[in-house]
């Protein structure tokens, strides 16, 4: 064939083809709604006493909050924990949840980019070999035939369907990057929390070994005095009921101790047989003085699981413009370069086809289909508020925790040293007859209450910072993690 006539015609097929895409360009638009983000929050607080209680400090000690702070992304540092910073970095980096989080991102991207691709032109290559018998009598001829050459589809995308596909499947690509960073906050907030556990229980564990301690020194001391007959046998059957008894708070305190080293463990990507979490200590715990805390307006900006909602709404507006161009005309413009043969001929083939297809009657599907996405928008705007709501009152909640907590830590030390002074009383008056066992097995038991309250008191402290600061959101951890890796 003339080279000359063939590359007229690819020049042809491919002016067609770009003249078309121009064409898109200066006369397509988008039908349906474009996306808004909802207004902010009318709220401008979150709970007006809890925040006057707190913007100050306090003599109980609880932690003043610092109204529109930072919040970092490495939040747990608030802590001034080494031991607890190595175990959070840990944990990032070999949770599963995380990984599996970071894979979903990876291919809600890959889902970005293939849509992406309906917006260029569609280049295939065609290719057909075999044999033909053609006429009839004695003018029958066979002969081989091929024929080979590329083709072009183009849909012009008028209406904008396919760019309002793009812009969905890039809000469900933000949605996995909020859910990744929900899951961060997930998971960091649950190491922290195990950690406190972890620490807690030894804590009381220690707090009843040295009740047990005193309950064996007291089963001395009526056992002595059962002998020179200033205690009854009936004295020294209360003394062992009241050690066993308290004999009965340890397996439940070991086995909260075991189950955070495990939750630590498997936070970690690790089998609890593989990896053993360190023994925390609440000393090695500090209580945050002042503790961050954004306005309500910013809480709906840095939230995972409010951003996620957002991203839904998103979604279900672009939903919206899919079904309503689904009830407008498509243009599509297709070209193909054929060479082909037949027989002892052989030659190029070249066409251009510009197709227009619309509905025209479809039973009601299209408008029922776009009346349906109008609806799942607004279950998801319900949804969206609904979210922030209950966000609202999540962190109004823990900042009346920090205080009542405060309160609860102070009077359980005010308990704990009248206890103590009624039991070292009650001791003292025993020894010289002037108070009977009963006394010194109630003072034992005030004691007892005394000190694993305290305990229980400094955990829910610890446990309202970290409540605060995962409730309010934060930082996004895939910036965090890309800044430190």
């Amino acid at each position: 064939m003339n080279t000359a006539r063939l590359n007229h015609a690819r020049r042809t097929v491919l002016t067609a083809v770009l003249g078309g895409t121009t064409l898109a360009f200066l006369s397509g638009c988008m039908v349906g709604p474009d996306y808004q983000r909802p207004d902010d929050t009318t709220s401008t607080h979150y709970d007006t006493t809890a925040e006057k209680q707190l913007d100050h400090a306090r003599a109980d000690g609880a932690p003043r909050v610092g109204f529109d702070a930072k919040i970092n992304a490495d939040w747990w540092t608030l802590f001034h924990s080494q031991r607890l910073d190595a175990v959070v970095k840990k944990a990032i980096d070999g949770n599963l949840t995380l990984d599996a989080a970071n894979a979903t991102i990876a291919q809600a991207d890959e889902a970005i980019a293939a849509a992406g691709g309906a917006l260029q032109p569609q280049v295939a290559f065609g290719a057909q070999a075999g044999r033909q018998r053609t006429g009839f009598g004695a003018g029958r001829a066979t002969s081989n035939v091929y024929a080979i050459g590329p083709t072009v589809n183009f849909d012009l995308d008028l209406f904008g369907g396919t760019r309002r596909q793009i812009e969905q499947t890039t809000a469900l690509a933000d949605l996995q990057r909020h859910r990744f960073d929900a899951a961060y906050l997930t998971v960091t907030g649950d190491v922290v929390t195990q950690a406190i556990a972890l620490a807690s229980a030894r804590a009381q564990i220690a707090a009843v070994e040295d009740l047990l301690a005193t309950d064996r020194h007291t089963l001395e001391l009526v056992t002595g005095a059962q002998r020179y007959g200033s205690a009854t046998k009936a004295d020294i059957a209360l003394a062992q009921s009241q050690l066993a008894q308290d004999e009965t708070l340890l397996p439940p305190l070991a086995q909260r101790r075991d189950t955070a080293r495990h939750a630590l463990s498997v936070l970690a990507g690790k089998g609890p047989a593989d990896w053993v979490p360190p023994d925390f200590d609440m000393a090695d715990f500090t209580l945050p003085a002042e503790l961050p805390l954004s306005v309500p307006s910013e809480l709906a900006r840095q939230r995972p699981d409010i951003l996620a909602a957002e991203a839904q709404l998103h979604a279900a507006s672009a939903a919206i413009g899919v079904a309503t161009a689904d009830m407008y005309p498509h243009l599509q413009l297709s070209g193909a370069l054929t060479q082909a043969s037949a027989g002892a001929g052989v030659g190029t083939l070249w066409g251009i086809v510009g197709a227009l297809a619309g509905p025209i009657f479809d039973g009601g599907t299209l408008k029922a289909n776009r009346r349906g996405a109008v609806d799942a928008y607004d279950a998801a705007l319900a949804n969206y508020r609904q979210t922030l709501l209950v966000s609202l009152g999540q962190v109004a909640d823990v900042l009346q925790g920090i205080g009542h907590d405060a309160d609860e830590y102070a009077a359980q030390g005010r308990a704990l040293d009248a206890a103590e002074t009624s039991l070292q009383l009650s001791q003292e008056g025993f020894r010289a007859g002037d108070a009977s066992v009963l006394a010194v097995l109630d003072a034992q038991r005030a004691r007892q209450r005394a000190l694993i309250g305290q305990v229980q008191a400094r955990t829910a402290q610890y446990l309202d910072a970290v409540q605060l600061t995962v409730a309010l959101g934060g930082q996004s951890g895939q910036a965090f993690l890309r800044k430190v890796k």
